[in-house]
């Protein structure tokens, strides 16, 4: 038989394999493949959890911000209806400010009015007494007196309408 290289070959596969067997090669490769793998699949369940955690962390803010959103609401409506209660306590003061304004002029108004016909009344008096004074002081004949009369009416009318403007 005649043994050529191929055999050669062979034989040093076997021998090969052999002393990886030997060694447990084989199945320190399967030890860390399996490390490899358990390490990857822990990662993976990590992951998981932290993607879970980000997950209820999300919808605890956004829970946070619906909350917060209603809560800027009712703040809000709050704000308006004080704002509105305002403003009409406001206009009620303006309102009820101008009325007392406006019946404090009626009444000095009214006041006012009294006195000038009081001034008027006085004045038509003492015109009334000057000219009765005037006519006892020269007391004349018919005529003259009409004249005196006629020209203490003209007088007192004159006096009266300066009085009045």
């Amino acid at each position: 038989m005649t043994i050529d290289a191929t055999f050669w070959v062979a034989i040093s596969f076997f021998i090969f394999l052999g002393v990886l067997i030997y060694f447990k090669i084989p199945q320190k490769v399967k030890n860390f493949l399996n490390e490899n793998i358990s390490n990857i699949k822990n990662q993976i369940n990590e992951a998981e959890k932290l993607k879970e955690e980000a997950k209820n962390i999300l919808s605890e803010h956004e829970k946070k911000i619906s909350n917060s959103k209603a809560e800027v609401k009712l703040m809000i409506d709050k704000a308006n209806e004080n704002a509105e209660k305002n403003i009409i306590k406001t206009n009620e003061e303006f309102h009820n400010l101008m009325e007392n304004r406006k019946k404090n002029a009626e009444e000095r108004i009214k006041q006012m009015k009294s006195q000038a016909l009081k001034d008027i009344k006085n004045t038509s008096v003492k015109i009334a007494i000057e000219s009765v004074e005037k006519l006892l002081k020269n007391s004349i004949d018919k005529s003259k007196l009409d004249k005196i009369y006629l020209s203490s009416l003209e007088e007192t009318k004159l006096a009266l309408k300066k009085k009045s403007s």
